[in-house]
């Protein structure tokens, strides 16, 4: 008899790993000139009169990282580059991710499991459960806020190296499509200020219905993203997860979990905030500037894991607090979790490509 699980799970021991390939100098000097944007004397965000200087939290999200993932996914041209961070800056605040957002104000929206994060894929990406029949509300904009929130929780997941997400969809059971207006607006939020955060989309159970639904959507989805749809795969059989990593029902695998809401959403929760508040600890450590790798403040500037005693310790790290420009803020030299063709610092072949998700 199995055992049932309740909560989720901690990250897993065993990743594939690869060595980050380096950046072309041409494609360094991009990055510095987005660094030198964004940490030149006096900068405030453009379009806001009082209250335009970044906040902490801001600038903790204004990463090395971030900065190619912009850049990548406006194809290395680095004043749209900028412009998009700026939306993405200005988008967060409105939007609300640092104020009303709270996971008292959302969690009606998930007392009935119908989002759920739960295990990593082979590659360490977080897996992010959608289940359309579990809906429970009507309300567009708070179910909108909620899948927010939850890919934010998402992120606080993202071990060292791990810039992306697998998302699973489950359309069994009579689920409920959102809207065509909602699911656009999602889209939006997801290809604008989210770029390259999607490594995989498996669905499964798909329905007729449901099969012309993705058709009318797909043209409102960049092609890189669509090309990261799977549709009725056996994620173990096909090597996506572990068998130890992935919920036994409809998917295969041998973790037999149950949605329990008052045993779940509160440990998700401080597990999600202690990962985060430990992070910019270290981030504020390592000198709390514009720029600093993700890489460094996860794994305390010396390749060792700030938020889990049972991960798989990795090769030292730049420790360098002093990182005004990329020549000093590094790509990662050490060994990172292993990202599908797309994430991460982008290859000489990858550079011409465009991951909107």
């Amino acid at each position: 008899m199995s055992n049932k699980v309740y909560e989720a799970l901690p990250s897993p021991r065993e990743k594939v790993k690869l060595t980050i390939p380096e950046l072309k100098p041409e494609q360094i000097a991009m990055q510095e000139k987005i660094q030198v944007h964004f940490t030149k004397a006096g900068y405030t965000l453009p379009g806001i009169e009082k209250s335009g200087e970044l906040m902490e939290e801001e600038q903790f999200w204004l990463s090395y990282e971030c900065q190619l993932r912009y850049l990548r996914a406006t194809k290395w041209k680095v004043d749209d580059a900028i412009k998009r961070l700026e939306s993405t800056l200005k988008w967060r605040r409105e939007f609300g991710l640092y104020t009303h957002i709270t996971p008292e104000y959302i969690a009606p929206e998930a007392v009935t499991g119908k989002e759920i994060l739960f295990g990593y894929d082979v590659y360490g990406r977080p897996a992010f459960y959608m289940i359309p029949s579990r809906q429970n509300t009507t309300e567009a904009t708070r179910q909108i806020e909620f899948a927010v929130w939850m890919l934010e929780r998402c992120i606080d997941l993202m071990d060292e190296g791990v810039e992306s997400l697998s998302l699973l969809i489950n359309f069994a059971d009579k689920a409920k499509n959102p809207s065509m207006s909602t699911s656009r607006t999602v889209l939006s939020i997801l290809q604008n200020h989210y770029p390259e955060r999607l490594g995989k989309a498996l669905v499964i159970n798909v329905p007729y219905l449901v099969n012309i639904f993705f058709k009318l959507i797909t043209p409102f989805i960049d092609p890189i993203t669509v090309q990261k749809l799977k549709f009725n795969p056996d994620v173990v059989k096909d090597g996506i997860f572990a068998e130890d990593q992935v919920m036994k029902e409809f998917w295969g695998g041998n973790q037999d979990f149950e949605y329990d809401h008052e045993k779940y959403w509160p440990t998700l929760v401080d597990l999600c905030k202690a990962r985060k508040m430990k992070w910019m600890d270290e981030w504020r450590k390592l000198g709390g500037k514009i720029g600093l790798c993700e890489s460094d403040y996860k794994t305390g500037g010396n390749g060792q894991p700030v938020t889990d005693a049972d991960s798989p310790q990795k090769e030292e790290a730049d420790t360098s607090t002093e990182t005004p420009k990329a020549t000093e803020v590094g790509v990662p030299t050490h060994d990172v979790i292993a990202l599908e063709p797309g994430d991460g610092p982008a290859s000489a072949d990858q550079a011409a490509g465009v991951n909107a998700l």
